[in-house]
């Protein structure tokens, strides 16, 4: 029986699985988003997540120079805490946690393994642009949206109102004219 047994062994001795998440950690966070296999993306994320939140330790720089020093016993890789404490960071600081996504991407065609896409969640410019458009309504599932009397049109509808108003003036124009040509 495993209880108790809260670490993901991934079927790898202790060396190899983190020599596993180290090189894992490091693509993560210079990449910004990697596809791996949905076992290694679970225990990534257990790995990754702690080491973000000590990005966000900055009140004095002897705490600093201690955070960069934990974080790199754990990745050994100088690019990537550069990286993690200059560009992810500062990104992230506002965030409470869950600062990693796991999407799910199916099947692998070789060996039937269950892919998923690991990525920084602030660092994704799809979700990132929607949410950050202020003003936009939010689209709901219930029933047609009834369109309110005084909303403001947009500059495309009232372009084409504006062609639409001058076309039926010329059109009036010309039938004025010949009703007094008719005269």
């Amino acid at each position: 029986m495993r209880h108790g047994d809260k670490i993901k062994n991934l079927s790898l001795k202790k060396a190899h699985r983190k020599a596993l998440l180290n090189n894992l950690a490091c693509q993560l966070i210079t990449n910004k988003r990697i596809i791996t296999t949905l076992a290694k993306a679970r225990a990534l994320r257990v790995f990754v997540e702690p080491l973000l939140t000590k990005t966000k330790k900055n009140e004095n720089k002897e705490q600093i120079m201690h955070q960069h020093r934990v974080v790199y016993s754990y990745l050994n890789d100088k690019d990537a805490v550069k990286e993690l404490f200059t560009v992810v960071g500062p990104k992230i600081a506002g965030r409470p946690g869950g600062y990693t996504r796991i999407i799910k991407l199916g099947t692998r065609v070789g060996d039937n393994a269950e892919e998923a896409l690991i990525e920084l969640v602030d660092f994704n410019e799809v979700y990132v642009k929607t949410q950050a458009t202020p003003g936009a309504a939010k689209k709901t599932r219930r029933g047609s949206s009834r369109k309110k009397s005084g909303t403001t049109e947009t500059a495309e509808s009232k372009k084409n109102s504006g062609v639409k108003e001058e076309k039926s003036s010329a059109s009036t124009k010309a039938k004025e004219e010949s009703e007094d040509k008719d005269q």
